[in-house]
């Protein structure tokens, strides 16, 4: 069996070498960027890992606060200063409460007074 009009009796036509690499290049670039967008979401969707880090000087804020809530409390005494503050009988040595502040201050950054 014999095939007839085969391109309609036309010549061949010639393949231009330029489009055909120019089609081959976008095809590429099309997957490299469906690659690069795929690798994109997949680093966005994973899960990063958070860290947290404290000072020196926040361990010691830490430390101090655990002791304080270990000390015992003498709740007799909280009450009837609470009473002496509200009713205005409570007074303040200001010599005295600077001193101790400084103390407090000393014992907790290590200084020296």
């Amino acid at each position: 069996m014999a095939i007839n009009n085969v391109n309609n009796g036309l010549p061949k036509a010639p393949v231009d070498n330029n489009k055909v690499n120019t089609q081959q290049q976008t095809q590429q670039n099309q997957s490299a960027a469906k690659q690069a967008a795929t690798a994109q979401a997949q680093a966005t969707a994973a899960p990063r890992q958070d860290s947290v880090s404290l000072t020196q000087s926040a361990q010691q804020l830490s430390q101090v606060q655990k002791k304080s809530a270990d000390a015992p409390v003498n709740q007799e005494k909280v009450d009837k200063l609470k009473k002496a503050i509200q009713s205005g009988e409570y007074k303040v040595d200001p010599q005295s409460l600077a001193k101790k502040i400084a103390r407090l201050e000393s014992e907790i950054f290590g200084l020296k007074s």
